[in-house]
């Protein structure tokens, strides 16, 4: 009988090896790899597999949650860049003096398309007053001192600068605010050509303090119109013209117009009185000149030339 036990016991000891085999503890290394697991999977984090559906589900949830928020971080900046983008084209960042319309398309009386760029010779100013804290020129008798940041005027309107470009012509220009002659003015610089039919450039501003409530502004208190103005030339005399708009200037090449002549090389004072301004195109030219007016420009019209063009204090004056 004990000789048929011993194959038997033998049999068993070899088989309670093998399951100690089959069934041993994991290594140290092992063990420290499922505490990481089990310390990341406790402190949120989602980078280790389960077998528990719920920690499946919360995992997918919390990674779900984390490419929203990447997502909307995203947008937040695209939107963010959006908005800088804007605030630099319409010159509210990045400071403001330089207008370049080289390139812009604009009627004689029209709103410019010009570009503006960042630019001024005393640095960063562009910060506007409040509606609230301007006086009409009508009131004061002041369109423009330069004591508010460039292209703003102390009247509370804007400077534009327009070109012949819309009707097909060639000509360019750029605005800047800089001290000339030793005298702080907008300063006109470009190029006329009559190519195409064109043939002008100009610096102009829109008079009424808010369009919103009225577009014009009754001038009819003053004599005329008076500004400092300066210019470089290799000639004897310069001349430009003051073009006026009013209620009957409908069509966009309609003004009031006046002519005025400078010695190139020296400041001067330049006083237009309103029965010197003539009417062009539909409208103007069949009826009396009365100041109401909606916009003023200082223009360099009719002869191909390169201009420099300064304009200083602008306004109304009265004749004592």
């Amino acid at each position: 009988m004990l000789q048929t036990l011993v194959p038997i016991l033998l049999l068993w000891h070899n088989a309670v090896i093998s399951g100690a085999e089959a069934f041993q503890f994991p290594s140290s290394a092992t063990t420290t790899a499922t505490a990481t697991h089990r310390r990341r999977r406790f402190r949120g984090g989602i980078d280790c597999p389960t077998d528990d559906p719920r920690r499946r589900r919360t995992a997918a949830l919390r990674e779900s949650s984390d490419d929203d928020a990447a997502g909307n971080a995203g947008t937040s900046a695209r939107k963010d860049n959006k908005a800088m983008a804007f605030l630099r084209k319409v010159g509210r960042v990045g400071g403001a003096a330089n207008m370049d319309f080289a390139d812009a398309m604009g009627l004689d009386e029209s709103p410019s398309g010009g570009t503006k760029t960042s630019h001024h010779e005393h640095g960063f100013q562009n910060v506007r007053k409040s509606k609230a804290s301007y006086v009409s020129c009508a009131a004061s008798g002041v369109i423009d001192d330069m004591s508010d940041p460039f292209p703003f005027t102390s009247s509370g309107s804007q400077w534009q600068g327009i070109t012949d470009r819309v009707m097909g012509g060639t000509s360019n220009g750029s605005l800047t605010r800089e001290t000339i002659g030793g005298k702080l003015a907008n300063v006109l610089r470009g190029k006329v050509s009559l190519e195409n039919n064109g043939g002008f450039i100009q610096v102009a501003t829109p008079l009424a303090l808010d369009p919103s409530v009225d577009q014009f502004v009754d001038a009819s208190e003053y004599d005329g119109v008076e500004l400092e103005v300066y210019c470089e030339a290799d000639v004897e005399e310069e001349k430009f013209n003051v073009h006026l708009r009013t209620p009957v200037c409908e069509r966009k090449f309609s003004s009031y117009r006046c002519t005025f002549a400078i010695e190139p090389g020296r400041w001067a004072t330049v006083r237009l009185p309103w029965d010197a301004f003539e009417g062009h195109g539909p409208g103007p030219d069949v009826t009396p000149f009365e100041p109401t007016l909606r916009r003023l420009g200082v223009v360099s019209i009719g002869e191909a030339k390169e201009v420099v063009l300064a304009v200083g204090r602008v306004g109304f004056y009265n004749v004592i």
